[in-house]
């Protein structure tokens, strides 16, 4: 028999949206997790048909719940529990590549480090 309600941690995690369970409740209570539209607590109620957006470490998620987990199983099962609705990832020559020192060269110099730090917005 399948719960009609899962907490919303637990979900989210036993369908592999986040690596621990310790993770999603975190990104609960940090405002990441959306449940139609509303900002979701850990111990908030999901049901099926409910929408859940997620910023996962991987990126933006949009899933719609189709069936409920309340212990985390295999991917292939996990996948099988929400219709992925996520945007496309932007093409590799859009996203932002971080700026990186040249390996070998050392501890950045006083006015490298300024720049940096400049460009961080510190």
């Amino acid at each position: 028999m399948e719960p009609t309600s899962v907490r919303t941690d637990v979900w989210v995690w036993s369908v592999r949206l986040f690596p621990s369970r310790s993770a999603a409740a975190a990104a609960c209570k940090g405002g990441q997790v959306h449940v139609n539209g509303k900002r979701a607590k850990p111990s908030a109620s999901v049901r099926a048909g409910d929408r859940v957006e997620a910023t996962t470490p991987g990126g933006a998620r949009v899933v719609v719940v189709t069936r409920l987990l309340s212990k985390r199983v295999g991917a292939s099962v996990a996948a099988e529990c929400y219709t992925d609705q996520s945007p496309p990832p932007p093409p590799r020559e859009v996203r932002v590549a971080m700026p990186r020192r040249e390996p070998g060269s050392g501890r950045p110099t006083k006015r490298e480090r300024r720049q940096i730090e400049r460009l961080r917005g510190r």
